[in-house]
């Protein structure tokens, strides 16, 4: 797994990075939340690991943002130095899956983010659909009303996350990573393009009760039309 950390203490984060590693993860660092929230903007990661108390912020504006703007697949546990009864509720209201005390062990740690990672990660789905369109991922077929729309494989990987994350706020390097990868050539009006195909080919302006809605300077949002 490929972990975001953000902690303060340069001493406790090297220690927790050589965790991660002994694990058999990959990580990304930060030590600020400014740090930390410009990276997620750029690298999409299988889980966050959070510090409650930073200088510059804390970890409830962390996953305020993170549900925000990022919704509920992405996993996130808080490392806290207070185990007391009030931070532990107020971390998991905030959106945490977990917390780790910060007298955790390697071993602990390791086993937590494991069992995080099981708790919340969804059985993978064939078939999606949403009310009138269906996208199976096992024919490579996407249909509105039942009847295929012929879709290139990057089109139709994009119909697909959109149908699986209604009335979520999507970014576009948010899509860019999901859809074409880290790694990628191409930039961000790649996204714009082939969305654009999409509202057109599977009538997404509403025709079907379906809309996809650019947000101004920031993607997109597959919503109810009414809404």
């Amino acid at each position: 797994m490929h972990i975001l950390l953000v902690d303060d203490n340069a001493m406790q984060r090297e220690m927790i990075c050589s965790w991660l590693t002994s694990g058999g993860h990959t990580f990304d660092a930060s030590a600020t939340q400014t740090a930390f929230l410009e990276r997620l903007t750029q690298t999409r990661g299988d889980l966050l690991l959070i510090d409650w108390s930073l200088p510059d912020g804390s970890g409830a504006e962390i996953l305020q943002w993170v549900r925000g703007n990022m919704g509920w697949d992405i996993p996130a546990m808080v490392l806290t130095a207070n185990e007391d009864e009030e931070t532990v509720v107020e971390a998991l209201r905030a959106g945490a899956d977990d917390y780790v005390a910060k007298k955790v062990k390697p071993k602990e740690l390791n086993a937590r983010i494991a069992a995080v990672t099981r708790r919340v990660t969804p059985v993978a789905l064939t078939v999606t659909r949403l009310d009138v369109y269906e996208a199976d991922t096992v024919q490579q077929r996407l249909s509105v009303n039942q009847e295929a729309i012929a879709l290139t494989q990057k089109e139709f990987d994009l119909a697909t996350y959109l149908l699986q994350n209604p009335d979520k706020l999507l970014s576009r390097d948010h899509l860019l990573n999901a859809i074409w990868g880290l790694n990628t050539d191409v930039d961000t009006r790649t996204v714009d393009t082939h969305i654009s195909r999409l509202r057109k080919k599977l009538m997404l302006d509403g025709t079907h009760g379906w809309r996809l809605a650019p947000i101004y300077g920031y993607g997109y949002r597959l919503q109810r039309a009414d809404a």
